[in-house]
């Protein structure tokens, strides 16, 4: 919405400067007696108020978004005071370095900004022998008054370690307690087709020869095309529905009539060259060609991939585009979407297209993840195993015996589902992964086992003090939230550090990212927990004495922000395991 103000107001002023102008002018001449009002004058005031009207119900919308109670990015903000002070400190470098991240060790602050290195260069560069330690002094004499820094310290050779405002993170934390936590502006006959198709030149003529038929609407050759859609998607829907995803379903044939406008467009715009029988298009740093019309009259997956951009483009209105495709298809995606951008369709510095590759899945034995007998592994028939396991896993740990059938059942589901989407994404996605449900079912270490029972673990503190959701939530309007001893301290940054997280990986689009944080705020909780007493049980009879509320409040925070990861990454935790 910023970008959207930025450019109404930029038109509004050059409105205002034209009528000005013209206006001048227009006067100048009626003095001379020689011209009457000007109608393109009166067009462009009548603009200028319809833009003026609208650039404040922007403005106003804008104001409203802002005044939304969300989370504070602290990196960001901190990236703002000192870009400030650098500013004002260099006031003739251009486009100076800045670089603020959280610290990794308590002694050297919360965060750090690492400029003044940068910023020495710059001046070297410039025939100006600056220390580096000098620049960073210069910084922080230009800070500007801000909410979040207590002081700041210059360590080594030009390290500025910032320590940030205790009253500063408990505001944020109750603030975070009080409005949620609101995010910154994240079978066999089958693989016997496939067999004879890759085996029987025959069989793939003639199922080449098919999709020629399907494509020219051919009324027997669709039927029989949209029955074996109804088998396909009976058995989709039952993973979909398993898995939680919702999608809105647009196969090739949705694209069918866009794709002969595509192949007119590129023809009219002088793009299409002919070779072999087949339409061909060279797009400009790229290596191999598109082939948007085969020889035989038939469209390609490059036709349809063009045909599909543009529809997201110009009918979704798409802000950004996400290609989730496996690497094998990043120079072909690439091509597309140069292709997209040399005919017009979209600018990269306004509309983001991006290809989120990933790796392949290994077995055990480090080889591509097949059956034992070689064939592809079926996503129905892990899901199908990821239960058997989840519940035997469950019973072994006697869990079946303290919960309800339905308690059971849902935390069955929630470990078996959880833990597969969880393994995949807790990777880098551009790296190939092993398979393990024995890794993944776990209940140490980096895994959704793990997460999801400490998750309930937290979520029982409360209840175990008889302390409910009202009481909890009439505290986080009353209580100051006391983060003086170091784990609460440290605690209370690692919540706080979840914007952040979510800006990393809305740049970059790795998940693994948000895994590992929230696999670092359960871990840091757990040496929270065993530092800091939140409830005090007398040790003979179990009788609560005394609960630390501000304690309370914290495990209550941390279990808010990973519920919001849990469902940033697909897991549905739940109360009892």
């Amino acid at each position: 919405m910023d970008g959207l103000v930025a450019q109404c107001s930029a038109r509004l002023l050059q409105q205002e400067k034209e009528i000005k102008s013209l206006t001048a002018e227009i006067d100048q001449l009626k003095n001379c007696g020689c011209l009457e009002a000007s109608p393109n004058l009166e067009q462009l005031r009548e603009e200028n108020l319809k833009l003026k009207y609208r650039l404040n119900i922007l403005r106003k919308s804008l104001q409203a978004e802002r005044n939304r109670p969300t989370m504070i990015n602290i990196n960001s903000r901190l990236q703002e005071v000192f870009g400030c002070a650098i500013k004002a400190a260099y006031p003739d470098l251009e486009n100076p370095p800045l670089i603020v991240t959280p610290s990794q060790q308590p002694k050297f602050g919360d965060y750090q900004c690492n400029s003044a290195m940068g910023i020495s260069q710059m001046l070297k560069s410039k025939e100006q022998k600056v220390n580096p330690r000098e620049i960073a002094e210069n910084i922080t004499k230009h800070l500007p008054g801000n909410e979040c820094i207590e002081k700041v310290e210059i360590a080594g050779p030009g390290f500025i370690n910032v320590h940030l405002r205790k009253d500063f993170v408990s505001e944020q934390l109750t603030s975070l307690l009080v409005n949620g936590v609101q995010l910154p502006a994240l079978g066999e006959n089958k693989k016997e087709s496939k067999k004879r198709f890759d085996t029987e030149e025959e069989f793939k003529k003639r199922a080449y020869q098919c999709v020629v038929l399907l494509q020219s609407k051919n009324p027997d050759i669709t039927k029989a095309w949209k029955l074996i859609c109804d088998v396909s998607r009976q058995e989709f829907n039952k993973i979909y529905d398993a898995l939680d995803i919702s999608l809105i379903e647009r196969g090739e044939s949705f694209y069918q009539d866009r794709m002969n406008d595509i192949v007119k467009e590129f023809e009219d715009r002088g793009f299409v060259q002919v070779d072999d029988g087949r339409k061909i298009v060279f797009v400009p740093g790229c290596s191999i060609p598109l082939t948007i019309v085969k020889s035989d009259g038939g469209y390609t997956y490059d036709t349809s991939d063009l045909a599909a951009i543009k529809q997201r483009l110009f009918e979704e209105k798409a802000d950004m585009i996400i290609y989730v495709v496996d690497n094998g298809q990043s120079v072909h995606l690439q091509t597309i979407f140069a292709a997209a951008q040399m005919i017009g369709w979209y600018d990269p510095k306004v509309t983001r297209v991006s290809h989120a590759g990933f790796g392949v899945v290994l077995g055990e034995d480090k080889k591509k993840f097949k059956t034992r007998s070689g064939e592809t592994v079926r996503l129905i028939d892990l899901l199908e195993e990821g239960l058997k396991r989840s519940m035997d896993k469950l019973r072994e740990k006697e869990r079946d015996k303290v919960l309800t059938a339905e308690e059971l059942k849902a935390a069955q589901t929630s470990v078996a589902y959880g833990c597969i989407k969880y393994a995949d994404l807790s990777h880098n996605r551009l790296n190939d992964y092993i398979f393990s449900f024995d890794k993944m079912l776990d209940d140490r270490g980096n895994t959704a086992a793990y997460l999801l029972y400490a998750f309930t673990r937290i979520r029982s503190i409360a209840r175990l003090a008889n302390i409910d959701e009202e009481m909890l939530q009439k505290a986080a309007r009353e209580t100051k939230i006391i983060l003086d001893h170091e784990k609460e301290w440290k605690l209370g940054r690692c919540i706080l550090r979840f914007p952040e997280i979510l800006q990393k990986i809305l740049d970059d689009l790795f998940l693994h990212t948000l895994c590992d944080y929230i696999y670092e705020l359960a871990t840091t909780f757990t040496e929270f927990y065993d530092s800091c007493y939140c409830v005090e049980k007398d040790r003979q009879t179990g009788k609560v004495l005394k609960v630390n509320m501000w304690r309370m409040l914290l495990c209550e925070a941390v279990a808010a922000v990973m519920a919001k990861g849990f469902d940033i990454l697909g897991i549905k935790p739940v109360q009892r395991m």
